[in-house]
Formats: structure tokens, sequence, C-alpha cells
């Protein structure tokens, strides 16, 4: 029994340490190549490629906070630390990553269709970003039930010890 616990617990942190190559890989290599060649087909507004960089490595700043709190609360599940004040937290953090998230991904769809007003077509882009808006308000629907019910088991918890 403790071995499927260990290991499902192993597997959920490699999916997560493989999430965060992923992303990794793709700011430090995909992005500023994409913003090279779209640098080179629009030589009038080049100057934008250096403000995107800086926006998307920012927007990920929280996604790598989510990741390593993921990661903590599986740890905590492996010390039998699941349920105390410590994973609690670590919900909430995500939850406010995830928010954050949302936040940065509207300011950025406000500044897009102010920078381009008609110029260009950015429906694609609007379309991706609110794709990961409804994911972030997922994550962040499901940190935030995960967080309340887990308080409460906490709750009921101290309130056993202090019965017995």
């Amino acid at each position: 029994m403790l071995l499927q616990k260990r290991s499902s617990t192993i597997f959920l942190k490699a999916v997560l340490i493989l999430i965060g190559i992923v992303v990794l890989a793709v700011c430090l290599f995909g992005l500023p190549v994409l913003a090279s060649r779209d640098a080179a087909k629009h030589p009038d507004s080049a100057y934008l490629k250096f403000f995107f960089l800086g926006y998307v490595y920012i927007l990920c700043t929280p996604i790598f906070g989510a990741l390593y709190q993921a990661l903590k609360i599986l740890s905590y599940i492996d010390k039998n630390e699941a349920f105390s004040n410590i994973s609690v937290r670590a919900l909430r953090f995500i939850k406010r990553c995830a928010i954050t998230i949302v936040i940065l991904i509207l300011i950025g769809i406000i500044t897009a269709i102010v920078l381009f007003n008609g110029k260009e077509d950015i429906t694609g882009i609007i379309m991706l970003a609110l794709l990961s808006i409804f994911a972030s308000c997922i994550i962040a629907t499901f940190a935030a039930v995960l967080q309340r019910l887990l308080q409460e088991a906490i709750n009921i918890k101290s309130e056993n010890d202090l019965v017995v």
C-alpha cells in the first residue's frame, strides 16, 4: 500500500517536473525565436519584441510558483502531513498564482487591443488567451475548493483530537 501511494506521488512529481521543463524550454528557446521572426516580418513594431518577452517571462513566474507549491503538497502527502496548515497555505498560494495569471493575461489582451487597434488580426491570440484564462480559472476554483475542504477537515480533526 505504501509503495502504491509513493509511486503515485512520484508519478505526479515527475509530471510536474516535466511540465516545468517544457515551460522553461519554451521560454528560453521557443519564444525568443518566435519574437525574432515576428520582428523580422514587422520591422515597424520590432521594438515590441522585448516587451513581449518580458511580459511572457513575468507571466511564467506564477506558473513556476504554482508548480513548486504543487510539488510541496506532494511531498507533504509523502510525509503524511497532507492534513496540515502548510498544505492549506500551499493551496492558497496556488489559487493566488492562478488569479495572478488571469489578471496578467487580461492585461495582455487589453494591451494587444490598444497597440494593434485594427492594424493586425489578433483574434487567434485573443482566443488562445481566453482559453488560458478559462484553464487558470478552473485551477483557481479547484484550489479554492480543496483549500476549504482541507481546512474543514483540519478543523474536524483538531476537534476530534480535543474530544479524545
